[in-house]
């Protein structure tokens, strides 16, 4: 499968470049993957961007008003969408500082809370590669997830 995290803007903050840079880097030994920028500029719009930029995708949304799954019910999810094998490709969307409007959430095919607590966005982008990565070590029973 491909996966591309689409997000609100580049992270600008020095351990959110390091942080999604490692993530994507380790993602890629097992999948595609690629990070999306999208431009900032009011929830509306970035809503708009962000499902342009994830377009043919299955798109996971990550957002406080999302379902809380552990990650093992998440990589349950990811193993079933390779399984059946209609899904190509897959888009982590994450929103800017206003979060995801509705639009997005009801687009989105499957939307994702870290819990009650909110995350400021780049923080939130880099725990979401971070769990697509776990996801993939969880699949292969490597360490990583234990």
């Amino acid at each position: 499968m491909n996966w591309r995290f689409v997000a609100v803007g580049r992270p600008s903050l020095a351990f959110a470049k390091i942080g999604l840079d490692e993530y994507i880097r380790r993602l890629g030994r097992y999948v595609r993957v690629e990070f999306t920028p999208v431009k900032a500029g009011g929830r509306e719009g970035e809503g708009e961007r962000l499902l342009k930029a994830s377009e043919g995708c299955y798109r996971i949304a990550f957002d406080e008003r999302g379902e809380a799954l552990d990650t093992a019910a998440l990589a349950g999810r990811v193993d079933a969408l390779e399984m059946d094998g209609a899904v190509k490709s897959a888009a982590v969307l994450v929103g800017g500082a206003e979060g995801h409007g509705g639009e997005v959430r009801a687009a989105a095919d499957l939307v994702v809370s870290f819990g009650r607590l909110t995350l400021q966005h780049e923080l939130a982008l880099v725990a979401a590669a971070e769990q697509i990565y776990r996801v993939y070590t969880l699949k292969r029973g490597e360490p990583y997830h234990r």
